[in-house]
């Protein structure tokens, strides 16, 4: 690693050696902050608060975009404590598991599986659990620092899932490993490239969606499941969610397979709604008028 990132990488462990709790602590303070300094940050999270709760007046829009923004913080300081800590004594915080049936029936088909966790959560936590119980593919795009990955492979270890770059031949792993019966995580709320969506509803919105998901599912007859690591209050750990795609995500339609994915992505958003990315700028498009100008 550059000596840069191996700083980064010595202050993660440090930061690690703080307790769950103070270091959510930091981060809803963190949130607090950059919603007083109105930074383009808070900006996103309100205009995408608006589209999706619509009803809401005045006092509780501002209650809800404050627990979004704390929560926003959270999932940054936290991870000091998932990267600066074995992956097994990270794991030590998962306290409930929810729907491991169906992930354990789902490996035990050998159809193979395909994991859509949505920007929700601790997702670096459920990576972990995952590759914990089998081998894993993730579809990712390279960070914008390339010495980035260096420090993903040294933070994540033994528990470290394949990186699958999304592009043609990246794709096309992911379809031999998913033909083999293995599985692959995705996440299923990336805003695609233009000309490589379809335009679906999400929280009552129209928002580009992916169509690797459902063409994957469609063409392996893998099982889909969505899953998230739901912060738990407090600091006192994290929950495991594992659930059942909604029908007809595998649709030939890929309009309808496109509806059915991001409804999938709701139902997990809302069981733990602050915890959701919000400050994604997922309604927009490059030929649509941006909603956050």
């Amino acid at each position: 690693m550059r000596f840069d990132i191996t700083l980064l990488y010595l202050l993660l462990r440090l930061l690690g050696l703080l307790p769950l709790r103070v270091l959510h602590a930091i981060g809803a303070g963190i949130g607090r902050l950059s919603l007083a300094l109105r930074t383009g940050t808070a900006h996103t999270t309100s205009v995408n608060l608006k589209l999706v709760r619509p009803s809401l007046d005045a006092p509780a829009h501002a209650t809800l975009l404050r627990h979004v923004m704390e929560d926003s913080g959270r999932s940054a300081t936290e991870i000091a404590k998932i990267w600066g800590n074995d992956p097994e004594r990270a794991l030590d915080m998962v306290r409930e598991v929810r729907g491991e049936a169906l992930f354990d029936a789902a490996l035990a088909s050998g159809k193979g599986v395909i994991i859509a966790a949505p920007h929700l959560g601790c997702w670096e936590l459920l990576n972990y659990w995952l590759c914990r119980k089998t081998p894993m593919a993730i579809l990712y795009r390279p960070p914008r620092i390339a010495a980035i990955e260096g420090l993903l492979r040294k933070v994540r270890g033994a528990l470290a899932p394949e990186q699958v770059r999304a592009e043609g031949a990246g794709v096309r792993t992911l379809y031999k490993r998913l033909a083999a019966g293995g599985t692959v995580g995705i996440l299923p709320d990336q805003k695609p490239r233009a000309g490589e969506g379809e335009v679906a509803p999400f929280f009552g919105q129209n928002a580009l969606t992916m169509v690797l998901l459902p063409r994957l599912a469609a063409r392996t007859g893998a099982t889909v499941l969505f899953a998230f690591a739901e912060r738990l209050p407090r600091g006192e750990g994290y929950r495991i969610h594992l659930m059942p795609a909604p029908e007809g995500l595998a649709d030939a339609d890929l309009s309808l397979a496109c509806r059915a994915l991001n409804q999938g992505v709701e139902n997990c958003v809302e069981l733990a709604f602050s915890q959701y990315q919000w400050h994604y700028k997922r309604y927009s498009a490059d030929t649509w008028k941006s909603p956050y100008d």
